[in-house]
């Protein structure tokens, strides 16, 4: 998989996982402790435009992302759609050519690839919280959690300071056992179990 098909199959996690959301799940409790699904889906969304806004395209979310209401005007599916079309959108005005871009991230300018990846990252962890704390399968299979962690392991260190991630979860049992998706999670402050 390259850095867009990253992208790609990450967006589409995310939605598949908001649409699986049954009525009387949207208030159930995360993986993310502090949020429910709801918010969690409110800040997914807003992410994606944030990514967007710091590729030039569109006007960024009306919500601060980290400060999520829990209330969504409409249909939280259609949220996220539009947000990932507008993702979407961003990133097909940077070609495969283009060495850096910016990003919304405290480093500034990163790799393309990387910076894509990172935006997938966004996307695909906040599709497995949703689809956790609502009973679906994990949207994170090895293939996919092995790219994000790569890209997570160049990045997220210097975020942990601000809370945009937890503290790693350490693994019990034989880490040369462990499932690559398992070990992404752990990485990101999520016990996969």
């Amino acid at each position: 998989m390259n850095a867009r098909e990253v992208l790609a199959t990450s967006y589409q996690a995310l939605e598949n996982a908001v649409a699986g959301v049954r009525d009387g799940q949207w208030d159930a409790a995360t993986p993310c402790s502090e949020w429910t699904v709801t918010q969690v889906v409110q800040h997914a969304a807003a992410d994606q435009l944030v990514w967007a806004g710091a590729l030039g395209v569109g006007p960024g979310p009306a919500y601060d992302p980290f400060s999520p209401s829990g209330s969504i005007e409409g249909s939280p599916a259609e949220l996220v759609k539009n947000a990932v079309e507008v993702g979407r959108a961003a990133w097909a005005t940077v070609s495969d050519d283009t060495a850096t871009v910016p990003t919304p991230l405290p480093h500034g300018e990163l790799s393309t690839p990387v910076a894509m990846v990172m935006c997938a990252l966004d996307a695909a962890v906040h599709a497995w919280d949703v689809a956790i704390a609502t009973g679906q399968p994990s949207p994170i299979d090895d293939e996919l959690g092995g790219h994000l962690l790569a890209a997570a392991r160049q990045i997220v260190e210097p975020l942990r300071q601000w809370g945009a991630y937890a503290a790693v979860v350490e693994a019990t049992g034989d880490p040369s056992a462990t499932p690559v998706a398992d070990e992404l999670l752990r990485y990101l402050g999520r016990t996969p179990a």
